[in-house]
């Protein structure tokens, strides 16, 4: 028998001892050899996609780099930090552990980066177990019914827009039409046990205002926030995402009412897009690649209800920036597409100093039919038909065309428009409840009788 043979059938009999005894394999360093743009490449390493490696640098230190897949026998990687000290041939060593974070209760009140390290300066975190950044999916058929409406403070969300404990929202706007105001006003006033925060993507400057100003300390108390600024690299902000969810995740699987509001959903996709388009994945739709619309889903469909009788909820609101305006953004018409219902908001009413700028006629809560009773959906449904039928003459009425007494329906919107506008309008730092948001609504629409119905 030939040495070669005699040394083949010894390595399958130790890979087999291995596998019996589940030892590890033994790792294998390899060696950095290219880097383009924020992709590394490397050789001589084995490590499955989603994995970590350690690279090592000039400074006496290393980095941490995500496999993000591979071409022939070079490994694609993707940093997580600043990739300053890094040289040709650098020691490339696979961890052998796919993304985990250790999370606990110690983690309310803390404010934290993509990498779950703290950011406030309150000391270490204390965690009580570990959670994968990718879980496998929950079976939808054991996923608990949404049955139980959600009170987020809201009166145009509660009367018009019902939301349901485990529902999943897109707030869908442009820039500066006040996305982030209305989730403080969510924040401070929904109805939930534990609130999870993740700003991904947007102004450093913001992270601060947003905890000091619309958490407040007695929200503080209640949440965790994730805050990954837009100059961290797009895998951080990928990976502030998904910590953001195995955290919701966390408390859900405790039992607990949790609410997740991810600011934004558009700069997870644009992490994606860089990350894909970096590694070779050619552009498909306006410059995204196909893999941002597999991303998608799976990250949507992580919130939601728990399953048997005391699984939590994960209600989750995720912002979509329309760049532009343009609902029909590749982003947009997907994510309006996976959620339950999506909420816009409109550039014209944000002009025109009404806030919330809640476009009711554009926005719907695809459960609203199920958690409304039949007199809430009556009402609720005479509401938009006034609002329509007001915006759709609203060019006749203000320039005089329009004759009193010509249409019985416009005549009551013309009597009722001051009042439905203030109705949809809120101070950002009152909370209206779900009852006494329906009992606005029945009085509004009771002070002028419903026109008769054409015999």
């Amino acid at each position: 028998m030939k040495q070669s043979d005699t040394a083949a059938r010894w390595q399958q009999h130790l890979h087999r001892q291995r596998s019996r005894l589940r030892l590890p394999e033994p790792v294998v360093a390899g060696r950095l050899t290219r880097m383009v743009g924020l992709t590394l490449e490397a050789v001589g390493c084995q490590a499955a996609v989603g994995s970590r490696c350690r690279i090592a640098t000039l400074n006496e230190g290393d980095i941490e780099a995500e496999v993000v897949g591979f071409s022939g026998d070079k490994t694609l990687l993707m940093p997580t930090a600043d990739t300053r000290g890094l040289v040709p041939g650098a020691r490339v060593l696979p961890t052998g552990h796919s993304s985990q974070v250790p999370v606990g209760d110690g983690w309310l009140g803390r404010v934290i980066d993509g990498a779950g390290m703290p950011l406030d300066g309150l000391g270490p975190l204390r965690a009580d177990t570990a959670r994968p950044l990718n879980p496998r999916p929950l079976n939808p058929l054991e996923r608990n019914v949404i049955d139980k409406p959600l009170d987020v403070g809201v009166r145009a969300i509660n009367s018009l827009l019902t939301v349901g404990r485990g529902q999943r929202i897109g707030l869908f706007a442009g820039s500066g039409v006040g996305k982030s105001n209305l989730l403080g006003m969510m924040t401070r006033h929904t109805e939930a046990e534990v609130t999870v925060v993740g700003l991904i993507g947007e102004r450093g400057r913001e992270v601060k205002e947003f905890v000091q100003e619309t958490l407040g300390p007695e929200g503080l108390r209640r949440a965790v926030v994730v805050a990954v600024p837009a100059d961290h690299s797009p895998l951080m902000r990928m990976q502030g995402c998904l910590l953001a969810t195995s955290i919701a995740e966390y408390f859900r699987d405790q039992g607990k009412d949790v609410l997740l509001l991810m600011d934004s959903l558009t700069r997870f996709a644009q992490a994606q897009r860089e990350i894909g388009l970096a590694i070779g994945e050619p552009p498909a739709t306006k410059g995204y690649p196909p893999s941002v619309f597999a991303r998608l889903p799976r990250l949507v469909e992580r919130a939601g209800n728990g399953h048997g009788p005391n699984g939590g909820s994960i209600t989750a609101f995720y912002t979509v920036l329309a760049e532009g305006d343009d609902n029909n953004d590749p982003v947009v018409d997907s994510a309006r597409a996976i959620l339950d219902g999506h909420i816009v908001l409109s550039r014209s009413l944000a002009e025109s100093g009404h806030y919330p700028a809640i476009d009711i006629e554009a926005s719907v809560s695809r459960l609203m039919t199920v958690l409304a009773s039949p007199a809430h959906a009556a009402t609720a449904r005479r509401f938009r038909r006034l609002y329509s039928v007001y915006r759709q003459n609203q060019d006749l009425i203000n320039v005089g065309v329009y004759q009193r007494g010509a249409d019985p329906e416009i005549d009551t919107a013309i009597a009722l428009w001051p009042k439905i506008t203030a109705f949809l309008q809120q101070n950002p730092h009152d909370c209206v409840n779900f009852d006494n948001s329906l009992a606005e609504l029945g009085h509004l629409l009771n002070q002028v009788p419903a026109p008769r119905q054409a015999a």
